[in-house]
């Protein structure tokens, strides 16, 4: 990977649904080969894919909580049931397991705290081995993620 790919990549970050003339503009390439340059990338797997950034008020999920969970225990069984569950909720933006305490970080995005309480409720304390839940309300959102 080169400087050129490193552009591709910074113009894609900033704006995926450049023209690929607009890009090899902005990049100081010819169609062509910023068009071959992409499906390389693509193919490669450094650029996975491309998606819409709505706006969580829009449809209903503007409430975000974060979540450290911990589990009982870390055999396979419990860690794969947990992993499955969580990761089939729509509520759960994000799902990640940490090295030590706590064993998860959980993002939900649900439309507010009555939305959250019967979540938690009814999806993550119902998991076999969940010990400990630990939510952090955010108050103001300095850096949002792209």
């Amino acid at each position: 990977m080169d400087a050129t790919d490193r552009a591709i990549i910074a113009e894609l970050e900033r704006d995926g649904r450049l023209t690929n003339v607009e890009l090899a503009h902005r990049v100081g390439l010819t169609t062509g080969p910023c068009l071959r340059r992409v499906q390389r990338l693509e193919a490669d797997g450094v650029i996975r894919g491309y998606r819409a950034v709505i706006d969580p008020a829009a449809v209903g999920r503007s409430f975000e909580v974060l979540i450290d969970l911990t589990l009982e225990a870390q055999d396979a069984e419990t860690v794969e049931r947990f992993e499955q569950t969580l990761a089939q909720a729509e509520e759960v933006i994000e799902l990640r397991r940490l090295f030590g305490t706590p064993d998860y970080f959980v993002r939900v995005a649900v439309a507010d705290l009555a939305a959250y309480e019967t979540f938690l409720s009814r999806r993550v304390m119902t998991i076999p081995r969940v010990k400990g839940v630990t939510s952090h309300f955010t108050m103001k959102n300095v850096k949002p993620a792209p």
